[in-house]
């Protein structure tokens, strides 16, 4: 599902599109993804949902400025502003990975109404990050001089880590691809660089405040945010669901598309 909008924020070019009929549903991605991720949900959604593809600045085909910060405090409060850009009242949410502190951010903190919020694989309870991720983020300038080969190398690994199944040629290709030229691989290290769990930590102990549907849904092979934090998390959010996914690791949506889909229609639909 090519994004074929755009909506300028504070210099920042992001990406959008908007398909279906129905309820508003926004899907938010996490990192090192793109909204790609989402797509085939999206488009089976969009028989019965009217639904929203966006990538975050720094990822995907947003712009990717080194001037602009792409921090979790930064993208929370974007998404708040595009919700209203779209003109929504009370969309439902579904978000992976990073998206879901993005979410939370925006609804916690600035105010933006959503009517359910499916979290999925979500980063939002420290600590949080593959031990790559925290030694890149720890050695940034050196990463980001990396020779290409290498770098393209380091990336492919990295990525096919997420996977508990392992991604065929064309996945890895499809999630690589951002982050290959130069642009993409100062982005790469850029957005991890700037990833600090001080952004989960204020909003943390605000979870028992939230009073709207959630679901949690976790692969429960997840090596990158393992499945007790699914655990802590349901335990923290009053009225919260719980849907394991065996099979699945962080990448849920390669590793079990068909259970994941059909986890979040029923969600929706309920």
């Amino acid at each position: 599902m090519q994004l074929t909008e755009e909506f300028e924020w504070r210099g920042r070019r992001v990406r959008w599109r908007r398909a279906g009929t129905g309820p508003d549903v926004v899907l938010c991605h996490g990192t090192p993804w793109s909204s790609r991720l989402w797509a085939p949900i999206a488009d089976a959604l969009s028989e019965e949902f009217t639904v929203h593809l966006w990538d975050m600045p720094g990822y995907g085909e947003s712009s990717k400025l080194p001037e602009h910060r792409v921090s979790l405090d930064v993208q929370g409060e974007l998404l708040a502003d595009l919700v209203s850009h779209w003109g929504l009242e009370s969309p439902h949410v579904l978000a992976h990975d990073y998206g879901g502190a993005v979410a939370l951010r925006a609804h916690l903190l600035h105010g933006c109404p959503f009517a359910s919020l499916a979290l999925v694989d979500v980063v939002a309870l420290s600590p949080w990050g593959s031990e790559f991720f925290r030694l890149v983020r720890e050695n940034s300038p050196v990463f980001s001089a990396l020779p290409p080969e290498i770098h393209a190398g380091a990336l492919r690994a990295y990525v096919a880590g997420a996977s508990h199944l392992g991604l065929v040629p064309r996945q890895l290709d499809e999630l690589v691809s951002p982050w290959l030229d130069g642009e993409g691989q100062a982005a790469f290290y850029r957005q991890i660089a700037q990833a600090d769990e001080a952004y989960t930590d204020e909003i943390q102990g605000l979870y028992p405040r939230l009073d709207l549907p959630v679901l949690v849904v976790w692969g429960t092979e997840d090596t990158w945010i393992p499945v007790d934090r699914a655990h802590r998390l349901v335990g923290m959010i009053p009225g919260a669901r719980l849907e394991l996914i065996g099979g699945a690791g962080h990448l849920v949506h390669y590793d079990q598309p068909a259970r994941l889909a059909t986890a979040l229609h029923r969600w929706l639909v309920s």
